[in-house]
């Protein structure tokens, strides 16, 4: 290094490598010194004249451009790569989830955004004084629409004291105008759970992939309206492994190779897990 330092005091030249190395110890410094050299050709034929790159309205207006000449372009230069838009890293997955479950041979569902306490809560057998059915986290509408009374009772009766289900019920009195008030659904159940209502006999797989709403708070992880996939499996002799298998088989077409499950908490689901994959 010693010796390397004398030459370029010097004005002598070493390798690349060691001159690296003493900019990295700042035992040098760097300066750059460009030299432009400029050659006038003086030719009489030589005449200098305006050249239009952009053809603009008031050129065209004033005809200014007739005594002018346009610039020439070559048109075997490669032009510059210019990025096209792309799917939305959220709609690609939303894509691929759907692709995912009609290979598995669901049936895709859909249904409105605005939808009946009915639908939304009661036919799910969500109590009518659930707290989440409170105004600080359902967005409700001041409009009303009539509901199914054929099914409506037998909601009312299972509600109230259980009916034929071998349920005990809610107790208390179930108000029917409270299920006919209209909301912005906040799951994707309300479409699922209607869906059912019209396709009673087995076997029925369908999935559900849309928006709903809630009163979240916002922050990085919530927003008032988010999309929300479900599936439903109606069939005889099928139980919770076969959820599990179907939900492990799910991931694994994700490219999620380790999935397990473990136990948790829902307030409307029983018995309910929560799937774990490795990344």
């Amino acid at each position: 290094e010693r010796k390397a330092l004398e030459k370029i005091s010097k004005g002598h030249t070493v390798s690349e490598s060691i001159i690296k190395n003493l900019l990295k110890r700042k035992l040098i410094e760097v300066e750059e010194h460009k030299t432009i050299v400029i050659k006038v050709v003086k030719k009489p034929e030589v005449e200098l004249k305006d050249v239009i790159t952009d053809l603009t309205p008031e050129l065209i207006i004033s005809g200014g451009w007739r005594e002018k000449e346009f610039l020439k372009y070559d048109v075997k230069i490669p032009s510059k790569e210019i990025f096209v838009g792309k799917i939305h890293p959220y709609e690609r997955i939303i894509r691929e989830c759907r692709k995912i479950f009609l290979e598995m041979g669901f049936t895709e569902i859909k249904g409105h955004y605005v939808q009946s306490s009915f639908w939304n809560f009661d036919a799910l057998f969500q109590p009518q004084d659930h707290p989440a059915r409170e105004m600080q986290d359902t967005f409700y509408l001041d409009k009303f629409v009539d509901i199914p009374m054929d099914l409506a009772e037998k909601v009312k009766r299972t509600h109230e004291d259980g009916w034929i289900t071998g349920s005990t019920g809610w107790g208390g009195r179930w108000d029917i105008n409270k299920a006919r008030q209209l909301v912005l659904r906040t799951h994707t159940t309300a479409i699922t759970i209607h869906y059912l209502a019209e396709n009673p006999d087995p076997p029925v797989k369908a999935f559900c992939i849309d928006r709903v709403y809630r009163r979240e708070t916002i922050d990085p992880t919530h927003l008032p309206e988010f999309d929300q996939l479900e599936g439903v499996v109606l069939d005889k002799d099928v139980g919770f492994k076969d959820l599990l298998g179907l939900l492990r088989e799910f991931f694994h077409k994700m490219g999620f190779e380790n999935v397990r499950f473990r136990p948790g908490y829902f307030p409307y689901t029983e018995p309910s897990v929560e799937p774990e994959v490795y990344v």
